[in-house]
């Protein structure tokens, strides 16, 4: 029995070289003179003319532009903004201020609530000690509307025991600047962007 096992062995030892020998190119690998790697250069940068260069970051604006602008309106619709003031105008015929910090001047919504503030920082304390006022209240009777050409309209009011004013917002198409007014007492007007806001206390 052991003598059958090893010729039988012996014999598959024998077919498996055969099998080798006939085909010599899937163990002797040679290298084929005809391929030539071939080395490629980079390409030059392009070279843009100023005119080239005005236009391609006038498109960039543009599409930025676009995109705040989706941003504001969006977040209007939604009642969770805030505008940030760069000047306001107190009154209906004084100077506009320039010189003020936009944390400390803005028109907060946050759905049913809503915050007005102005602080001129003039060294005069006022009723907020800022130099200016705060009023908070609910906001009440929201109304959105669209111009033709892209503007949106938000008026509301903003009621409480202290502040009774109507609040008339302007966002300017393909932008986030926007202006608004606000009545009931002193006229204010403040100039800025508006942003997408959402107050943690209100989530």
């Amino acid at each position: 029995m052991k003598k059958i096992i090893l010729l039988f062995g012996m014999i598959l030892t024998l077919g498996l070289c055969a099998s080798a020998q006939s085909n010599p190119d899937e163990n002797n690998i040679e290298n084929d003179d005809s391929i030539k790697l071939q080395f490629i250069t980079p390409a030059e940068p392009v070279q843009e003319t100023e005119q080239e260069i005005k236009e391609r970051e006038k498109r960039l604006r543009q599409h930025n532009d676009k995109v705040a602008y989706a941003k504001a309106s969006n977040s209007m619709r939604r009642g969770y903004f805030v505008l940030t003031a760069d000047n306001i105008q107190i009154g209906p015929t004084s100077y506009r201020h320039f010189d003020i910090r936009d944390n400390f001047n803005f028109i907060l919504v946050q759905d049913e609530d809503g915050i007005i503030q102005y602080a001129l920082n003039n060294g005069l304390p006022g009723t907020n000690g800022l130099g200016g006022w705060t009023g908070k209240g609910r906001v009440r009777n929201k109304r959105l509307s669209y111009s033709d050409n892209g503007d949106v309209h938000m008026q509301y009011q903003l009621f409480s025991g202290s502040v009774n004013a109507t609040i008339n917002i302007t966002l300017f198409n393909n932008s986030k600047r926007a202006v608004a007014t606000i009545s009931g007492g002193v006229p204010i007007t403040m100039y800025g962007d508006i942003l997408p806001y959402r107050d943690e206390k209100h989530r």
